[in-house]
């Protein structure tokens, strides 16, 4: 039997908005990244793709305590961020931005795969009868990687459900205005009293997990089938 608080439905609602929100905004600079790795030759083409995947190798502690250096009140970006009145640290908007630094390379490399996937000779094809790069985009390259656009939101969307340590360090776990769900368990989990809560929210993680996957694979085999 599920035992939930009202701080624990703020935490379930504010967990899906984060992750939601992150998935959305880092889907285009995604797909972007993607397609220059993935169709573009250029001098410092290797450098930009162990950027984008260092995320992935590097403890979320450190990328959070970084994000924290960088836009603190006396941090790197301060000086561009106070003049337009710009508040991050310790909001939920540093929560999805940490959520969305953490899942980027997964996005990436999952876009990234259905373009490499993509039969070259219509991209070709495609430009041989007068297409613009642009029209060849959205035309060809598009459509072929929707796949991988799902494929990528999808486990950007769960990696972002479960994201900890960047959060924690920049967003903080004030309940009901950062507190997502792996943080409130995170609290509960300290009290022996709060047991049963605790366990609560990780059922309730493990559903939403659940039915992003399903939701994923249904389209996917949706998708394999109009191919």
């Amino acid at each position: 039997m599920l035992s939930l608080t009202n701080a624990d439905h703020e935490a379930i609602a504010l967990s899906l908005k984060v992750a939601m929100s992150a998935t959305l905004l880092s889907l285009p600079l995604g797909f972007v990244f993607a397609y220059l790795m993935t169709f573009c030759r250029f001098r410092g083409k290797v450098l930009l793709e162990v950027l984008v995947n260092l995320p992935l190798t590097l403890p979320p502690v450190v990328i959070g305590y970084l994000l924290l250096i960088s836009l603190g009140r006396n941090g790197w970006l301060s000086p561009l961020l106070e003049p337009l009145g710009i508040r991050l640290i310790f909001t939920w908007k540093a929560a999805v931005l940490a959520s969305a630094v953490v899942g980027f390379p997964l996005l990436v490399r999952s876009i990234r795969i259905a373009m490499e996937s993509i039969d070259y000779q219509l991209v070709q094809a495609s430009r041989t009868l007068g297409a613009s790069r642009l029209d060849t985009l959205f035309s060809i390259i598009l459509p072929l990687s929707r796949a991988g656009i799902i494929a990528g939101s999808s486990l950007m969307f769960a990696r972002s459900l479960g994201e900890f340590g960047a959060t924690i360090m920049v967003a903080g776990s004030i309940p009901g205005v950062t507190q997502t769900i792996p943080l409130a368990i995170y609290e509960y989990s300290g009290s022996p009293a709060d047991e049963s809560a605790a366990l609560s929210l990780c059922l309730v993680a493990i559903a939403i997990s659940v039915l992003v996957l399903l939701f994923h694979e249904f389209l996917s085999a949706k998708l394999a089938r109009r191919n």
